[in-house]
């Protein structure tokens, strides 16, 4: 069997950099992209990274069709799954997220299981342990935790697509007995440098800080991970054996938004006039969210300070998390750089 790694959502953020994480590690990189005239794009930002892009393939592939799956499949070692939709406007349709994260997974696992890979690696979220549970929990969120979708509490399309899709993935394993072979990660907000000049969805809690259309900060906390430790768990979890069946949750550190635009303020004073110090008060994002479904769709997470255990994580890493304020400076560096502020 050779070293090959098919790994979707390979033009992403996180797949970009779990792509980079595995050709230095020296895989043979097969990504897939939905259309190949983003290959050149990926190709040129891996190598400018540095990444052996004499080792890196694409094929085409969907997580809405069957074509293809199998014909990607073969010489294929291990499946990393990062593909999965990612939106800050939440769909009319709560099934416009879900299905494709739900049909996607499946379609991505049976195609790996059928050819027999070592391990799947799938990229579920924080979004599948933290969510429709009690306001006033007190204890940190683990491994062993679920996201409760019957709990009668509000969660948005979003976290509802994650959480069926890694539901789904361990049930596919378990149902053939192949439990061992799945590891799931399970980050927050995954921040850190740029390797284009595509933000994605990512930077958007800290681009919004600095490029001004943030004028009142709303009571909103984010678990922050730096996309490099999430890259580095991808590639561990399907190296080590001790990693299969286990999930991953990921967190350097919970923080108000306030707390972000301070981190950023410290950091890059030539531009801390830019950065809004006004705290918007809940009840006014409540009247705004009267007039915004998005604001709406997020209401529930007002003031709501959620931290996961990591600690399976970073034994997995041999190491602490890169502290959070690193992750948000390094973010806001690419978007310098990149020249999208």
């Amino acid at each position: 069997m050779s070293d090959r790694v098919l790994l979707t959502g390979i033009s992403g953020f996180l797949g970009g950099h779990v792509a980079l994480a595995l050709l230095k590690a020296g895989y043979t990189v097969r990504g897939s992209v939905r259309d190949l005239a983003k290959a050149d794009k990926v190709k040129n930002t891996l190598a400018r990274a540095g990444g052996d892009i004499d080792r890196l393939e694409f094929v085409v592939l969907d997580l809405m069709d069957d074509d293809g799956w199998t014909e990607a499949m073969k010489g294929v070692r291990y499946l990393q799954h990062t593909a999965s939709p990612f939106v800050l406007s939440m769909p009319d349709d709560r099934n416009d997220l879900i299905r494709p994260a739900v049909e996607g997974t499946e379609r991505a696992l049976n195609a790996a299981l059928a050819a027999d890979v070592e391990r799947i690696v799938l990229t579920s979220s924080m979004a599948a342990i933290a969510y429709g549970h009690p306001r006033n929990r007190s204890e940190i969120f683990t491994e062993h935790d679920w996201t409760q979708l019957d709990s009668g509490r509000p969660v948005n399309a979003y976290v509802e697509s994650k959480t069926r899709a890694e539901r789904h993935a361990w049930e596919l394993v378990r149902k053939i007995g192949r439990e061992k072979d799945l590891a799931t990660i399970n980050p927050g907000a995954i921040l850190g440098p740029l390797l284009d000049d595509d933000p994605g969805t990512s930077a958007t809690i800290v681009r919004r800080l600095l490029d001004k259309s943030v004028p009142a900060i709303p009571n909103l906390t984010f678990t922050i991970v730096d996309v490099r430790d999430v890259a580095e768990a991808h590639l561990l979890a399907m190296m080590e054996s001790e990693a299969g069946g286990r999930r991953f949750p990921m967190g350097s550190r919970t923080m108000a938004y306030r707390d972000i635009a301070d981190v950023l303020r410290e950091r890059f004073p030539v531009h801390a006039r830019n950065i809004s110090r006004i705290n918007m008060p809940d009840w006014a994002v409540r009247l705004y969210a009267l007039f915004d479904r998005d604001v709406r769709s997020n209401l529930g997470e007002l003031g709501n300070f959620k931290q996961l255990d990591s600690a399976p994580t970073e034994a997995l890493l041999r190491r602490k998390l890169i502290d959070a304020d690193d992750a948000i400076a390094a973010t806001a560096q690419s978007l310098f750089d990149e020249g999208i502020i």
